[in-house]
């Protein structure tokens, strides 16, 4: 059965490059505010959905292997089963959240900063090119032959360089305690705090300041956690656990604005930003989320970005949306260009979606 989809792929993808036809590759839909707007009359839709399901799944070896259109909630519900866990703690903003968008966004959550993003956990990847060819990237094992790492070279690419597949993931344990202590400080003490506190052997595995208080949340053996408490002080925060929920889906009060969200990654030690709006901090301060009007310049808030050794992305607005990512400098966009014309010389996956030049 799962060859008779993919084989569906395939001839969909053949007949949009015979017709030079755009081609939008569709998931769940949970994050399609996310990115340049693309979708014209005529666009030919692929939904991924139809290929879900786990491949392979083994525990002790802390890897699995899943189809691109499985739902989120259904990975993470097999992998709490065997107290596991995706140590990227990924963001689904909704139910039908897929495997494949999550990869194709890259967006990591709060846990980020301790554990790494999506990509370092990716092992191998399945995908379709423009001219439908079956392609294999990495493995299912942690320890994989040497060479370009392409499989990961998908994440982030929003779908404009293939059809996602299969993706093969490393899972790790789920911390035996975990506790949030809350604070409060002024933005530039807690920033000093947050790089202070990541440079010692610390459990913090998340950190969230927002509107003068600092958030802390401790993952680890219960002893460790404890003697980090003891440590740091602070007020223990009851229901931590849906605090981090309402950070990484965006369910807090910060985030319940019809304003332009802009995300700033940026360098953690930068002090505080100076722009008008509201912030909400993430990741020892290196993520920064900026509540504004269209009034306030982009250029300005993406300058502000690159001097602070960083970048900026208009995450979510309620206008067409056609120059979201951070520009490329002369380089970096000639290597796109030429990944692009190697994955999709037709042009026909997501166009526009990424970048407006291709």
């Amino acid at each position: 059965m799962q060859q008779v989809i993919i084989d569906q792929y395939k001839a969909v993808i053949h007949t949009a490059s015979e017709n030079k036809s755009p081609l939008q590759i569709l998931g769940g839909g949970t994050k399609h505010f996310y990115g340049n707007s693309s979708f014209g009359q005529g666009d030919i839709v692929l939904d991924t959905t139809t290929y879900h399901g786990i491949i392979d799944y083994e525990p002790t070896e802390l890897v699995i292997t899943a189809c691109a259109g499985t739902r989120l909630t259904d990975l993470e519900s097999l992998l709490e089963q065997h107290g596991q866990m995706l140590a990227f703690e990924p963001s689904h903003f909704g139910a039908n959240a897929t495997l494949g968008g999550c990869m194709a966004t890259g967006l990591s959550g709060p846990r980020r900063a301790a554990a790494g993003a999506a990509r370092d956990y990716v092992l191998g990847m399945r995908l379709l090119d423009g001219k439908g060819r079956d392609l294999q990237f990495g493995g299912r094992v942690m320890k994989n032959v040497a060479g370009y790492d392409v499989s990961r070279l998908m994440v982030g690419a929003m779908g404009t360089l293939g059809v996602l597949l299969e993706v093969s993931l490393k899972v790790l344990p789920k911390p035996m305690v975990e506790i949030t202590l809350q604070m409060s400080m002024a933005e530039a003490a807690a920033i000093e705090k947050m790089n202070q506190w990541a440079g010692k052997p610390l459990p913090i595995s998340a950190t969230c300041y927002v509107e003068g208080m600092l958030f802390l949340r401790l993952s680890g053996a219960e002893s460790a956690v404890r003697a980090a408490q003891a440590k740091l002080g602070g007020e223990e925060l009851v229901g931590g656990m849906d605090f981090w929920q309402s950070v990484r889906e965006q369910w807090h009060d910060f985030f319940q604005s019809d304003k332009f969200l802009w995300r700033l990654s940026i360098k953690s030690t930068t002090v505080p930003i100076l722009l008008p709006g509201k912030q909400l901090l993430e990741w020892n301060g290196s993520l920064r989320w900026l509540l504004c009007d269209a009034s306030v310049d982009q250029e300005i808030i993406r300058k502000i970005a690159k001097d602070a050794g960083g970048h900026a992305t208009l995450f979510r607005s309620h206008e067409f949306r056609n120059a979201v990512f951070h520009p490329l400098d002369p380089v970096m966009m000639k290597i796109h260009r030429l990944l692009k014309k190697q994955f999709d010389p037709l042009k026909i996956f997501n166009p526009g979606r990424l970048y407006p030049e291709f």
